[in-house]
C-alpha cells in the first residue's frame, strides 16, 4: 500500500452512526481531511454547526454535482443506502473521484456496471459489506472450512434498526463459502415447516438465518457440521468504532486501484 499525501475525503450520509465514525476518524488520521459532505438537508452548513458532529469547517452539500464541481475530492466515503450509494458512486467515478461504500445491497448486475464505469475511467473503487477486519477474516476462514465441512449454517445477528435481511456480510461469506463448497442440499429430504421461515432462508443448498434484537450491533456465526465435530466461527463487533481500521484501510488502497474491488477481503494483506 502507497503512503499518499493528505487524501482528500467527502463523506456521504454524516448524520448516520457510521457516517459520524467516519468524520472522528478522518479527524484524528494526519493523513486524510475531510473537505465535504453530502447530507439529505442542511444544505450550506459547516459540520460544526450540526450538534454531536466532529468539530470540522468541512462545507454541507445537498447536491453531490455541486459538492464534486466546487471541492477538489479524491475519495468518497457513503454509508447511505443501496440506492443513494449507487447514485453517489456512479456520480463520484464521472467526477473522476474514488469511491469507498460501505453500503450492502449491491446486486451482480449493479457491481458489474460499475467495475465498468470505473475501469473506463482509469479509477479505483471499493464496495464493501463490512468494514471489520475481524469479519473479514470470518469470511475467509469459512471460505476455507467449507472446503471441509460442506454441512453449514450461518447466524447473523444485528441492531433492530437494520433494514435489510440477511446482511451483506452474511450474503456475501455465503458466496464465498460456495467457491470452496461440495454441491449439496442439506437437511432431511422431507423437512417442514410448521411455521414458515423457521429455518431461515434457503441459499444455494444450506440457511442464513436473521436476528433483529436491540442491544445487537453486528455478530456472526458459521456453524460447520461434522461427524461426531462441530466447527463454530464467530465475530462480534462491539461499537462502530471497530468498523474504522478497515475505512481507513480502504481510502488509502482506493487510491492505487484503477477497477472496483467488491468486498474487503480482496485488498486485505
Amino acid at each position: 500500500m502507497t503512503n499518499h499525501n493528505t487524501i482528500k475525503v467527502a463523506v456521504a450520509g454524516p448524520r448516520g452512526k457510521m457516517g459520524r465514525e467516519a468524520l472522528t476518524m478522518i479527524a484524528t488520521t494526519d493523513q486524510l481531511q475531510c473537505v465535504a459532505t453530502i447530507d439529505r438537508k442542511n444544505e450550506g452548513k459547516l459540520i460544526k454547526e450540526l450538534e454531536g458532529l466532529s468539530d470540522l469547517d468541512a462545507p454541507i452539500y445537498t447536491d453531490v454535482d455541486q459538492c464534486f464541481s466546487e471541492q477538489d475530492v479524491d475519495v468518497l466515503v457513503d454509508f447511505t443506502h443501496p440506492d443513494v450509494g449507487k447514485y453517489h458512486m456512479e456520480k463520484a467515478l464521472s467526477y473522476g473521484v474514488r469511491p469507498v461504500i460501505g453500503t450492502s445491497g449491491f446486486s451482480e448486475e449493479d457491481v458489474q456496471h460499475l467495475r465498468t464505469m470505473a475501469e473506463d475511467k482509469g479509477v479505483g473503487a471499493i464496495i464493501a459489506p463490512n468494514f471489520s477486519i475481524g469479519a473479514v477474516l470470518l469470511m475467509k476462514f469459512s471460505q476455507m472450512a467449507a472446503r471441509h465441512f460442506p454441512d453449514v449454517e450461518i447466524i447473523e445477528l444485528h441492531h433492530d434498526q437494520k433494514r435489510d435481511a440477511p446482511s451483506g456480510t452474511a450474503i456475501k461469506t455465503g458466496e464465498m463459502i460456495l467457491q470452496t463448497r461440495e454441491n449439496k442440499s442439506q437437511g432431511h429430504s422431507e423437512e417442514k415447516e410448521l411455521i414458515k421461515g423457521a429455518r431461515g432462508a434457503e441459499y444455494n443448498g444450506f440457511r442464513i438465518h436473521s436476528v433483529r434484537l436491540p442491544g445487537l450491533i453486528a455478530h456472526q456465526e458459521v456453524l460447520f457440521g461434522g461427524e461426531g465435530e462441530l466447527l463454530t466461527l464467530r465475530h462480534d463487533s462491539m461499537n462502530r468504532e471497530s468498523f474504522m481500521q478497515g475505512v481507513r484501510m480502504a481510502v488509502n488502497t482506493v487510491m492505487d486501484l484503477k477497477t472496483l474491488v467488491y468486498g474487503l477481503e480482496n485488498v486485505l494483506e
